[in-house]
């Protein structure tokens, strides 16, 4: 997840509380995802499109922190 920011990533989990805890609930979700998926990738629920929509809002909460970090240390 965002190849572009790796080291930024490894900063702010060690320096920003929220960052690590939002990284944190998304890699759990993924887990979350992956198992109720199996292992073939068909198991599809409503369950799952929520724990997806949730992901994704995750995510985009990771990245405004990645770009507002990534602008203050120009």
């Amino acid at each position: 997840m965002f190849p572009e920011y790796r080291d930024l990533i490894s900063r702010l989990k060690t320096e920003n509380p929220r960052f690590l805890s939002l990284f944190e609930k998304h890699n759990n979700l993924d887990h979350e995802i992956a198992r109720l998926e199996g292992a073939d990738g068909r198991g599809y629920s409503l369950d799952i499109v929520r724990l997806k929509k949730q992901k994704l809002q995750l995510k985009d909460d990771l990245l405004k922190i990645l770009k507002q970090e990534s602008a203050d240390a120009e």
